[in-house]
């Protein structure tokens, strides 16, 4: 029996006759209701924070820098896991979060006007790069040099939104639902990959 490709006859099967399903069928069958799980909740992480910019028309208190550097760090993860092949509900949550993530900083731009020369550069060279990254057609080794760097640059997108709000001794628009969120949805990709992890190794 399978439904949006997750096999349950295994686990449907052991219930049906009275026991409880073994490891090696268990395992699987939860890291892609828990991938599915993220994929879904990751459909509304960042409306909080586009919704709170766009009823007070204001982008107070938040580091354009760290947004971009956020679209950047979902790009290369979302290339990497096409390029690798592996199944939708092992990236999906990327591919959302990615097209809320370019529409936050659009609205950003948009209220940031007039925006310089030098602001321009930057979404320019993300517009000429990201679809040959996307695409894989790159050289491996840089790809996978690039896949080890996402981590870095998610981290060092927070630095400048906390220095933001250091020096503004407040939090401006930024939205703490929205951040919230970001922080639960690291924690249950992370035991998202550690049941995977267990499946493959079951």
């Amino acid at each position: 029996m399978e439904i949006f490709g997750i096999d349950f006859s295994c686990a449907f099967g052991s219930l049906r006759d009275g026991k409880i399903p073994e490891k090696d069928c268990l395992l699987p069958l939860l890291s892609k209701l828990l991938g599915y799980a993220i994929v879904a909740a990751s459909t509304t992480v960042k409306l909080p924070q586009i919704m709170k910019i766009l009823k007070h028309n204001s982008i107070r208190g938040l580091s354009m820098v760290a947004f971009e550097l956020e679209v950047v760090g979902y790009t290369i993860a979302l290339a990497y896991c096409l390029h690798k092949g592996l199944p939708f509900s092992a990236y999906g949550e990327l591919a959302f979060l990615l097209i809320q993530a370019i529409i936050l900083v659009a609205i950003i731009y948009y209220f940031s006007q007039p925006m310089g020369i030098k602001m321009w550069i930057r979404p320019l060279i993300y517009c000429a790069v990201a679809p040959t990254i996307l695409a894989g057609q790159i050289d491996p080794v840089l790809f996978e040099a690039l896949y080890a760097s996402q981590h870095a640059i998610f981290f060092f997108a927070r630095v400048p939104q906390i220095w933001e709000n250091f020096q503004n001794k407040s939090t401006g628009e930024l939205s703490f639902l929205t951040s919230l969120m970001n922080s639960a949805g690291s924690m249950g990709e992370s035991n998202c990959l550690s049941v995977t992890k267990l499946a493959f190794q079951g």
